[in-house]
């Protein structure tokens, strides 16, 4: 395949619908909050943040009802978490606390043993955060997170934060129009953050300067914007495109290289490697569907998983 040919098809097929007894219309929780007004969306579900622990379970959030749920292997799904809140994004840390970017809250974690949620971030210096969307760990620990509230291309004032495995809090970018997926490369010395300008931006991270140099990393196009985001062994960028039905593989030069299609909806939201050699993409429908994608490279092992 050379640098410039058409992308690939990879289809995906569905492992599991979320069953009707959870169904809960209405709208959306915190619907007007002392950040923002928040638009109703009066669905029974809308899932995000897919993250396995060891033992193989598939937790993800339902945001506008402030729920956690977990996937057996088998595709069985139970409530595992319920609490005042709107959780996005998750990661699970290496001792088995789950990390929740939750929009009202900051960063919120979920104890595994005792199903309670508690605050971990939730504030800043001088200011609150505008709304957190997604987060990643590092291999050392640190704890890199997206803050986007209602930022756009209107409002180039999305926040990019590392909370340090020491404790300290640090912006690495201040000024994206509304910052959501993000991931490291294998390395770490790249973070890639997804933005609603249609664009991955690339941040270099160095030891021995401050956060400097971002650029763009690769473009969407379409109606979409980039939503959740993983990274194969070999650094290709994985990155939702909501609202187009569309999961991209970027290779390490930005060139998208397979173009993941639905088998559902259009609203995909976000997705996460795991099953047999780590090579199954899971791909949340937010109204309700797991899709499943067999991907020709593994997903690179999470902080989860180390």
């Amino acid at each position: 395949m050379g640098p410039y040919d058409p992308p690939q098809v990879i289809r995906t097929t569905l492992f599991a619908t979320m069953p009707g007894k959870y169904a809960k219309s209405g709208p959306q929780a915190g619907t007007v909050t002392r950040y923002y007004a928040r638009f109703a969306l009066g669905v029974d579900f809308y899932l995000e943040g897919p993250c396995f622990d060891r033992a193989g379970h598939l937790f993800f959030a339902d945001t506008p009802h402030g729920r956690i749920y977990r996937m057996s292997s088998k595709g069985e799904i139970d409530l595992f978490a319920e609490y005042d809140g709107e959780p996005n994004g998750m990661k699970i840390h290496e001792d088995g606390r789950i990390f929740i970017a939750d929009y009202h809250h900051g960063v919120m974690v979920l104890d595994p043993k005792t199903a309670k949620v508690t605050p971990f971030l939730d504030f800043k210096p001088f200011e609150s955060f505008k709304g957190l969307n997604d987060l990643v760990f590092g291999r050392d620990g640190d704890l890199y997170f997206t803050d986007q509230g209602q930022t756009g291309l209107h409002d180039a004032t999305g926040r990019v934060y590392r909370y340090s495995a020491g404790g300290r809090l640090e912006i690495l970018v201040q000024t994206l129009p509304g910052p959501n997926g993000l991931v490291l490369s294998p390395d770490e010395k790249t973070l890639y953050v997804g933005s609603r300008s249609n664009t991955i931006w690339w941040q270099p991270l160095r030891d021995t300067h401050p956060p400097f140099r971002a650029g763009i990393f690769a473009t969407m196009p379409g109606f979409g914007t980039p939503d959740g985001m993983a990274i194969d062994v070999d650094g290709n960028v994985v990155c939702v495109q909501t609202n187009m039905g569309v999961v991209w593989v970027f290779n390490k030069i930005g060139l998208p290289i397979y173009r993941i299609e639905t088998c559902a909806s259009d609203k995909l939201t976000n997705i996460a490697y795991g099953g047999p050699e780590n090579k199954t993409l899971f791909i949340l429908d937010g109204h309700g569907k797991i899709l499943t994608a067999q991907m020709p490279v593994a997903g690179l092992q999470m902080y989860s998983h180390t």
